[in-house]
């Protein structure tokens, strides 16, 4: 990531998002309406306080369109202690899409958010990068529209 510190150091994690939150003022106008929306919720980043910061949830589930659509669907669970909500984040036009695995934590179940960060591609869509405890998911795609789950699981249902 270019603005946003998530990572693993010898005291646990580190996140930091200032750094990004500093630069969306001037970073908005570039990305597309669904991107920009989600970049810019007040909660998104709150850390110690938003039940709809995107910190701790649990990746439950990747969807691949099988036709030439470019759609892409990642789910998150909440984190029973957080959230009050999963989150879905469907992307259209996706152009690149990758999970790197940079390490192993053994101790830990599920891959769970760290911090993520979408800035403009400069083709008119949006790159999201999502730092996980065990990985990093990399996405290009010409825009994305998170929603908020309307039940506490992804498997009771989403809401539009």
């Amino acid at each position: 990531m270019e603005y946003v510190t998530a990572g693993w150091d010898d005291g646990g994690f580190h996140v930091d998002a200032s750094a990004y939150l500093a630069e969306l003022p001037r970073l908005r106008a570039g990305l597309p309406p669904g991107a920009r929306t989600f970049a810019t919720d007040p909660g998104h980043y709150d850390i110690p306080g938003a039940t709809r910061c995107v910190k701790d949830l649990e990746l439950a589930g990747i969807h691949l369109a099988t036709d030439k659509s470019g759609g892409l669907v990642l789910d998150f669970a909440p984190n029973a202690f957080k959230h009050d909500f999963g989150l879905r984040i469907s992307y259209s036009g996706v152009r690149h899409f990758a999970i790197d695995y940079d390490h192993s934590i053994d101790w830990m179940s599920v891959d769970t958010v760290l911090l993520d960060e979408i800035l403009p591609d400069g083709n008119g869509g949006c790159r999201h990068e999502i730092a996980l405890t065990d990985a990093s998911i990399t996405i290009q795609c010409e825009d994305l529209r998170a929603v908020w789950a309307q039940g506490h699981r992804p498997t009771r249902g989403w809401g539009t």
